[in-house]
């Protein structure tokens, strides 16, 4: 009883010590919905209804990156004269609102950091990862409960749902993509590792193994590699050497099908070698190993029958013995088994009928066949390139064949956005008005029709590296070399400008600029958020503590 009460006081002091204000912006802010999105900033202005931004050319206060890539895009529409289209007049507009929401997060991360004390400020951020990985777990459990299967990783039934596949059911707290749970799990553990919180940075690596994203995990140990060869601490390199660990023992017990995916990936695309994408069967233990707690009625009836034929064979055996053959002498024992599915039956394989989007997108794709090269191709064993691979050389090429949109690119929604996929109003990237869908020709003839290439045709190809999604893209070939330029000088300048005072900051910032490969994420008003409230918050206190030195 007496420990009972000293938890509860301790957990009581905790909570205490977070600003809800703070966290309960995060949750709804970072939340997939972006009504819910509009509801966290409505009330957190409410809350602190300040609005002085104090842009500066010097020392300013928020990133002027923001205000540099509106500005270009303004030049743009005014420029390229885009404002004759009603239809792009929306897109651009709603183009235009997502980087103001931008502007609007980020003043309130900054003012957060600015009033709240550096001790309530990091246990607030550490209520985020706790949460968030209290979702993740449940999401796990969730499906474990629902396929009355241990490991969801290796569980080929009901059509391949799970298997290669869990990761994707792992969203966390924003409910988005599993990528998402993954970056914000990758962040987690740069966090924790450099401020030698072990408890937590098992935890978040916890939740970026289940969530199970290949890409992110190598990307997220490049950089640890990196920090361990030239930024760590004794103790920090065996937490380095902790997550190495976890991350093999899961590639190889818990999910190998994942290594076996991805050597068959590299061999497709670096080796060009014709290999085959079917899975290598999972061995299934006998239904009599399996605890009655996991088994359904069904399932109970077949391991009470085969229990009653082991048994009878063990007798027959014995009888046979004592009438045919000498105790000395050998014998097999010969066993009865219930039949059971092959496990290259259907209901083990993937589904190969197409989805309901899938259907849209061919659907589209025989209306638009004039302009899409790629996607009308027939599918061959040929060498794949990746998908991103070729979108970075159509950027190249758009900008080497279009000199007079070299320097601020080919506008805001023109050729690769999230804003682009939204305007087609084909439900790829949220939702549109459909008799306002927008399709600019440069981006149908280009990454629309990579996208549509790849994500058309069966799941294997459904791949992030396959998805033209990339910040760097986005910025290169929209708001061209200007833009480019704004975001390294405005936006990481901005933070290495501070760098004397970043700790776990540099090599957050350093996984970030990997992770802006993957997707859009200024428009998906998700990780980047996160991000700016970690490199602020580092800045921020360790200012505090030069201060208290001196």
């Amino acid at each position: 009883m007496l420990m009972e009460k000293t938890v509860l006081v301790r957990l009581k002091e905790w909570v205490k010590g977070i600003n809800w204000p703070l966290l309960v912006f995060l949750l709804l802010f970072l939340n997939v919905k972006l009504f819910i999105k509009l509801f966290a900033l409505v009330l957190i202005y409410l809350i602190r209804p300040n609005f002085k931004f104090r842009f500066r050319a010097k020392e300013s206060r928020l990133p002027l990156f923001y205000l540099g890539i509106i500005a270009i895009a303004i030049i743009n529409w005014v420029a390229f004269k885009y404002f004759f289209s009603a239809h792009y007049n929306i897109a651009f507009f709603t183009g235009i609102l997502f980087w103001l929401l931008c502007i609007l997060a980020i003043h309130q991360i900054k003012l957060a950091v600015e009033t709240i004390e550096p001790f309530i400020l990091h246990r607030t951020i550490t209520a985020f990862f706790v949460l968030n990985a209290a979702v993740s777990f449940a999401n796990i459990v969730l499906i474990i409960l629902k396929i009355k299967e241990i490991n969801p990783y290796t569980y080929q039934g009901n059509y391949q749902e799970y298997f290669l596949n869990t990761g994707d059911y792992i969203k966390g707290i924003t409910f988005d993509v599993s990528i998402t749970n993954a970056v914000i799990a990758g962040f987690g553990v740069i966090y924790y590792l450099f401020r030698q919180n072990i408890k937590m940075l098992l935890v978040c690596m916890l939740v970026l193994l289940l969530a199970a994203s290949n890409t992110i995990n190598i990307m997220l140990f490049a950089v640890l590699i990196l920090a361990f060869i030239f930024r760590s601490t004794r103790i920090q390199k065996s937490m380095i050497l902790i997550c190495l660990t976890m991350l093999v023992t899961f590639m190889v017990k818990v999910s190998p099908q994942n290594m076996y995916y991805i050597d068959k990936m590299y061999n497709k695309m670096v080796f060009n070698k014709n290999v085959s994408f079917d899975p290598v069967p999972v061995k299934e233990k006998r239904i009599t190993e399996i605890p009655d707690s996991l088994l359904n009625p069904l399932q109970k009836q077949q391991k009470i029958a085969q229990l009653y034929l082991d048994t009878l064979s063990l007798k027959l055996e014995k009888e046979y013995r004592e009438k045919h053959i000498k105790m000395s002498e050998p014998l097999g024992l010969v066993k009865y088994e219930l039949p059971k599915d092959s496990i290259h039956t259907a209901k083990f394989q993937p589904r190969s009928d197409t989805n309901r989007m899938q259907q849209m997108l061919i659907a589209f794709i025989n209306q638009h066949q004039d302009s899409l090269h790629l996607a009308t191709q027939p599918q061959t064993n040929k060498r794949i390139i990746p998908g991103k691979v070729i979108t970075f050389r159509q950027t190249a090429m758009f900008l080497k064949n279009n000199a007079a949109k070299v320097l601020t690119g080919d506008g805001m929604g023109n050729f690769s956005s999230k804003l682009a996929f939204r305007s087609t109003g084909l439900g790829m990237a949220g939702g549109y008005p459909v008799k306002y869908a927008f399709i600019s020709p440069d981006f149908l003839t280009n990454h629309l029709d990579v996208y549509l290439n790849f994500f058309s045709r069966r799941t294997g190809m459904h791949s992030v590296t396959n998805s033209p999604d990339s910040v760097y893209d986005q910025i290169l070939s929209e708001y061209g070399l200007a833009g480019l330029t704004i975001f390294l000088v405005f936006y990481i300048g901005y933070f290495l400008k501070q760098r004397r005072y970043l700790s776990y900051g540099l090599p957050l910032l350093l996984f970030a600029g990997c992770v802006f490969f993957n997707d859009y994420w200024f428009e998906q008003l998700s990780i980047v958020v996160l991000l700016e409230l970690l490199l602020l918050a580092d800045i921020r206190e360790n200012q505090l503590l030069k201060l208290d030195t001196v």
